[in-house]
């Protein structure tokens, strides 16, 4: 999909890798520096697909708190998940970039009701951040 659809092709693979869909927009983005894709182009396009999925995904959050607010103070866990995120949320988005645990975490977040600008500077600057290794490290 990506050789055909190029920059549109590699913006929809690196917002779906940010969902809990199992994507590498890593090797998306490493296939389309390879396969001539201006750097420039493919670090903005796939940032920029990759960050809005991770919005997504927190406002999906958002709305899971919304709906089950209830059940969760209810619960002793949920409680406790609750006083933990309080204290510790923000914390736990330095874990986002990495495999498996940072997209959970990132619905994690609009849950726990993190503040939106902190995630948004936090989790961008590493999604980003990391492209951004992979195309100086490739050179």
């Amino acid at each position: 999909m990506l050789a055909e659809y190029g920059a549109l092709g590699l913006f929809v693979v690196a917002f779906l890798a940010a969902t809990i869909l199992p994507f590498s927009s890593e090797a998306a983005f490493v296939g389309a520096l390879y396969g001539g894709m201006n750097p420039f182009v493919a670090l903005s396009v796939a940032s920029a697909g990759n960050v809005l999925a991770v919005m997504v995904n927190y406002g999906l959050g958002y709305w899971l708190r919304e709906h089950f607010d209830a059940k969760l103070r209810k619960s002793r866990s949920g409680l406790k998940a609750l006083h933990f995120s309080e204290q510790y949320g923000s914390w736990a988005l330095w874990l986002t970039p990495f495999p498996m645990v940072g997209d959970p975490l990132t619905i994690a977040a609009g849950v726990f009701r993190v503040n939106f600008f902190l995630f948004l500077f936090v989790v961008g600057s590493l999604r980003v951040g990391r492209y951004f290794a992979l195309w100086y490290f490739l050179q």
